[in-house]
């Protein structure tokens, strides 16, 4: 790309017009959202509970924006254990009803409520016995006259300057749509551990590995445990172990952690003291030191280093014995953190 090309495709800084004209946009969305919260009332209770009664699956449908946000309804119910689909209303009307079985729950959405293509889909879903949600601006609509249960978002201002682009109004939808997922996700007592099953992939899916799962340095295989009652050269000796991590775990008569002595703190140790090496380890570690348990994960030593900055975090039992020891460069090297 020639060096006129690259100059041609930088954006001009924004002029004080732009940026007032951009924060009103922003502030017509958020107050769509708010009159949402006004408009409704016990019929989101009626609403969760119809989604959390549901045996199937909850088939959300709209046709142009609100169809682009029924998927992203769609994909955030099955994320939170709700199992869901898209269904597009022409497309079922045409061969894609066998999407829509005994036991599903069908929202629907549209912001006139009067969608042909939705309408006559909710007609059919009718006749077939199964439930409505049904999210629009008008309680008097065809789409909610057909529905099991409604909700009205009030009429909306869009943030298009011609109030002609979907804009405030998917938002609505969309904030609607999170809120529910979300509401019914805490009635079934959603976890994150059942979050951890539902993502393994990507850093979302790393983050909420646990902790034991990602240990480069274990107890028994490559991290030996010092008695705290050794000296610094005779620990020294003892983890000699070939690849060894930036730290050593002392333990006491128990077999708990009793302290930690880093390669950071040997190199301070000896640069004040050449003769130090012979000095018990217990007066030179670093007792108490934050420790990860077994049960947490990734997400969890993440926040540690951000917040404290330890190069190596012990990570302990029940009864604080070490089973492992977390390497900050092994958070580095799952691109989690950066250096």
């Amino acid at each position: 790309m020639t060096t006129s090309a690259r100059t041609a495709l930088q954006p001009e800084t924004p002029s004080a017009d732009e940026r007032a004209f951009i924060a009103e946009v922003l502030r017509a969305e958020s107050a769509a959202i708010e009159r949402v919260v006004e408009n409704l009332g016990d019929e989101l209770h009626a609403a969760a509970d119809l989604l959390d009664r549901c045996t199937g699956h909850v088939a959300v449908t709209g046709m142009g924006k609100s169809g682009l946000i029924a998927q992203k309804i769609s994909a955030t119910l099955s994320s939170l254990g709700l199992p869901s689909h898209f269904i597009h209303p022409a497309e079922a009307l045409h061969g894609d009803l066998g999407r829509v079985r005994e036991g599903d729950v069908v929202w629907a959405l549209s912001y006139s409520g009067n969608t042909d293509e939705v309408v006559q889909l909710g007609h059919v879903i009718r006749d077939e016995g199964l439930p409505i949600l049904a999210v629009s601006s008008n309680p008097a609509s065809r789409l909610a006259r057909l529905a099991t249960v409604h909700l009205s978002i009030g009429h909306v201002d869009e943030a298009c300057p011609h109030n002609l682009a979907p804009t405030a109004s998917t938002t609505a939808m969309l904030a609607l749509g999170d809120a529910l997922a979300l509401a019914v996700s805490r009635r079934r007592r959603f976890s994150p551990e059942d979050f951890r099953r539902r993502h393994p992939g990507g850093t979302l899916g790393v983050l909420l590995q646990r902790i034991t799962d990602v240990l480069r340095f274990r107890v028994g295989e490559n991290l030996p445990l010092i008695r705290v009652d050794a000296t610094v050269r005779e620990a020294l000796k003892q983890a000699d172990v070939g690849r060894r991590p930036g730290a050593m775990l002392m333990i006491d008569e128990q077999g708990a952690l009793a302290g930690v002595f880093t390669d950071g703190d040997l190199r301070r140790l000896v640069l004040r003291d050449a003769g130090a090496l012979d000095r018990p380890i217990a007066s030179v570690m670093t007792r108490r030191p934050r420790v990860l348990r077994a049960d947490q994960i990734v997400r969890d030593a993440v926040a540690l280093v951000q917040e404290f900055r330890p190069d190596e975090i012990p990570v302990v039992d029940e009864a604080g014995r070490p089973i492992g020891l977390v390497d900050v460069q092994d958070l580095i090297a799952l691109r989690i953190i950066q250096e």
